[in-house]
């Protein structure tokens, strides 16, 4: 007699039974036990497998039964509806939240996050079906744009966008101007997203919309100084502690900044207590006496208790501070070599000048007039570390210095 072809149907029964034992938390070894067939083809049933033969060909053979039933509308890492059935039928049960957490293969807080929001408040009674259609209609995107062409904060943003500022001064500015508007209220990063939306028009509000000319965020350290300074000097390590800790305004920090070849120069000084900017024009040129000579200048336009130190690096262009020093009554110290942080505040201030005045440029176009109004634009802007003030508010209340009235 023939022997007929083995076919599925012998299994049938047992696979729908599995199906329903595994979908009502049973793990596999147990519900295997119940049905009577080995763990590996529950395994198999519950998970599918992959075949490969002697020459390489490969099959997927699908899983056959599901204890999460798919559900096309709701990606994996949602809640589906028929989950929430469950999570219903638990709840009646008085099964805790933590047991339906593992039955289903779920964060026990998702499970208390979703009968929190989706019960019932005034019965308390959490039904599946409108928590379904509740979940479906958080998931709708179609709403404006915060930053819709023509609107108001669109205008308000691209003007400052325009003016140099960050999307984070942006942001506070906003909600110092409109206080009690919420829709004028908006965070950097949905400023970022607006700027790095393709089409989008901030984009085009000015050629460089963010200062770092990026359209993605990307960190980088600054160039390491290496130059020595071959003349007797003050070590940083001996300034004053009130310049340390930026207590007491009128100790500043400086450098140049090197334009294209190495063949021009612009000097930077920056007031550690209140971040006021002051470029030094230096006309193209940055002999130890040229430097001197301008630094010199600066700083005698400032009253004394505002000049009461400088710190520098160890670049050859300071071989006069004894003379500088005479001259303005200011103490000068040198940072240790190939140690730019010992002054991070110039070197900060570095970064921001050279928005406007970019590297690998002729810095001899640049004169002293367009060099002050550098200066009045970045000293007016808010700075996160001053409390969202600007160094010109801050350095015109220390310009004054406090007196005491005579009896």
């Amino acid at each position: 007699m023939a022997r007929g072809r083995r076919g599925p149907a012998p299994l049938t029964d047992k696979r729908e039974l599995y199906g329903r034992l595994v979908a009502q938390g049973m793990d596999n070894s147990a519900a295997c036990r119940v049905v009577g067939v080995h763990r590996r083809t529950g395994t198999r049933w519950r998970y599918g497998r992959t075949y490969v033969n002697r020459v390489g060909e490969q099959w997927e053979y699908p899983p056959v039964i599901s204890p999460r039933p798919p559900d096309a509308a709701t990606p994996a890492r949602f809640l589906s509806e028929y989950e929430r059935v469950m999570i219903a039928d638990c709840l009646r049960e008085g099964v805790t939240l933590t047991e339906i957490a593992r039955r289903l293969k779920r964060s026990p807080a998702t499970i208390s996050r979703e009968v929190n929001r989706n019960a019932d408040p005034a019965t308390g009674l959490y039904r599946p079906h409108a928590a379904q259609r509740s979940a479906v209609e958080r998931r709708r995107r179609g709403r404006e744009l915060k930053l819709a062409d023509g609107s108001e904060l669109h205008r308000f943003v691209a003007d400052r966008l325009a003016k140099r500022w960050s999307p984070e001064q942006i942001s506070h500015a906003a909600t110092a101007a409109f206080p009690d508007r919420p829709e004028m209220h908006v965070c950097a990063e949905t400023i970022y997203q607006g700027i790095y939306r393709p089409g989008s028009s901030l984009r085009n509000c000015s050629p460089r919309p963010l200062r770092t000319g990026r359209l993605r965020r990307r960190h980088h350290r600054g160039k390491q100084r290496t130059n020595r300074f071959v003349e007797p000097m003050i070590n940083v390590s001996e300034r004053s502690p009130e310049a340390q800790d930026r207590t007491v305004a009128g100790h500043w920090e400086g450098d140049l900044i090197i334009g294209k070849l190495n063949r021009s120069a612009i000097g930077t000084l920056v007031e550690r207590t209140t971040r006021f900017t002051i470029p030094v024009h230096l006309a193209g040129k940055r002999t130890a006496e040229q430097v001197r000579d301008a630094l010199i200048q600066e700083f005698l336009t400032l009253p004394p208790h505002l000049r009461q130190s400088l710190t520098w690096d160890q670049g050859i262009e300071m071989a006069r501070h004894g003379e500088f020093s005479r001259a303005t009554g200011t103490a000068v110290y040198f940072c240790d070599p190939a140690s730019p942080w010992q002054r991070g505040t110039n070197e900060n201030t570095n970064g921001l000048l050279r928005d406007y005045f970019p590297k690998g440029t002729d810095l001899r176009q640049h004169t002293a007039e367009r060099l002050a109004a550098v200066a009045d634009e970045l000293n007016n802007r808010p700075r996160k570390t001053l409390g969202w003030q600007t160094p010109a508010a801050l350095l015109a209340n220390v310009l004054d210095p406090p007196r005491c009235d005579d009896r």
